[in-house]
Order: structure tokens, then C-alpha cells, then sequence
């Protein structure tokens, strides 16, 4: 599971600053440009960001989440919104689910529940009651699937609002522009 990384700036910037130089080389002739598209292959290929990924985000939740670049990528927008701790519950609910040691599951299963679930938890996420409860009592004899329904409710949440404010957001559409802008180089 990927670790909790809340922004890529080096990668966004380096993306944006082969945008600019691409548009700052076309008067300075065809070495420059010869030379940036080299660096974008290169950087498309050790990276892994390149347009034909990014514009595969734009299908499914799903799909951008189980790209790396795209999940860290929606993180920074999710902070910079304020609404990561959706993200970040779900990304905990997948690394609990590969817990095999039930004495580390009942142990994390508490930190989960107090840091995410209970009423006034710091990273409080929007669940019904219903489901608090639930959890409250699953926790008590935890297994892997404790947390599915808040889970589900999480993403089901991500999916509706914070997904489709994103594909319209500044920062996947400066990415889109700024790699589709590479390939045409």
C-alpha cells in the first residue's frame, strides 16, 4: 500500500517547468526542443506520469486511485480542500485488511476506531451513527472487514463530491495540459 504522501511537488513542478521551457525554446530552435523531449521521455519513463495515464484517471475513482502518481495527487487536492482524512481512512482500511496477527488487528482496529470512527475523533470522518455503532461493537472481535461499511460510505462519498471537484480542479487540468503540451513536443 502506498504511504500516506500528501503532495508531489518536485514531480508537478518538473512537469510544469518542461512546459515552460518547451514554450520558452520554440523561438530558440530545434536542439532545445530535441533536447526537452528526450528529458520528458525520460521523465515519463522513471516517473511514470505521462498523459495517456492521467487522462485514465478521468474514468473511474477507482482508476485514479490505483494509479501511485494519481492517488498522490488527489491526496494533495484532498488537503488542500481540507478533506483528507476521506483518503486517508480508506488508504488505513486497506493496509488494516492485510493484518494477519490478530493481537496487531485488535490493536490497530483501536487506533483506527479512536482516530477516525468515534464521536469528536481528530480526523473525524462523516459516517451515520448506525455504522459508529456498529464498529464500536465489531471492534470488540476484530476481522478484516470491521471497517467495510464505513469504508464503502467513505468512498462512496470521495466518489459523488471530492472525484468530480477534482477533474475540474486548477491541478489535474495544469497536468493534463502540461503532459499532453510534452507529447506534442
Amino acid at each position: 500500500m502506498p504511504s500516506l504522501i500528501t503532495s508531489p511537488p518536485s514531480e508537478l513542478q518538473h512537469l510544469n517547468m518542461d512546459a515552460e521551457s518547451k514554450k520558452r525554446g520554440k523561438d530558440r530552435g530545434g536542439n532545445l526542443k530535441s533536447r526537452l523531449q528526450c528529458r520528458s521521455c525520460q521523465a515519463a519513463k522513471t516517473k511514470g506520469l505521462c498523459f495517456e495515464e492521467m487522462s485514465q484517471w478521468s474514468h473511474s475513482l477507482e482508476r485514479l486511485l490505483s494509479s501511485k502518481y494519481g492517488m498522490k495527487i488527489f491526496q494533495a487536492f484532498l488537503k488542500s480542500e481540507f478533506s483528507d482524512e476521506n483518503i486517508e481512512f480508506w488508504l488505513v482500511c486497506e493496509d488494516y485488511k492485510k493484518i494477519k496477527s490478530s493481537f496487531r488487528m485488535s490493536s490497530r482496529a483501536q487506533k483506527i476506531f479512536k482516530r477516525y470512527i468515534q464521536a469528536e475523533a481528530p480526523r473525524e470522518i462523516n459516517i451515520d451513527q448506525k455504522t459508529r455503532e456498529l464498529i464500536r461493537r465489531d471492534i470488540k472481535a476484530p476481522t478484516t472487514v470491521c471497517f467495510d461499511d464505513a469504508q464503502r460510505i467513505v468512498y462512496g462519498l470521495m466518489e459523488r463530491d471530492s472525484y468530480p471537484r477534482f477533474l475540474r480542479s486548477d491541478i489535474y487540468r495544469t497536468l493534463m495540459d502540461s503532459t499532453s503540451e510534452l507529447g506534442k513536443m
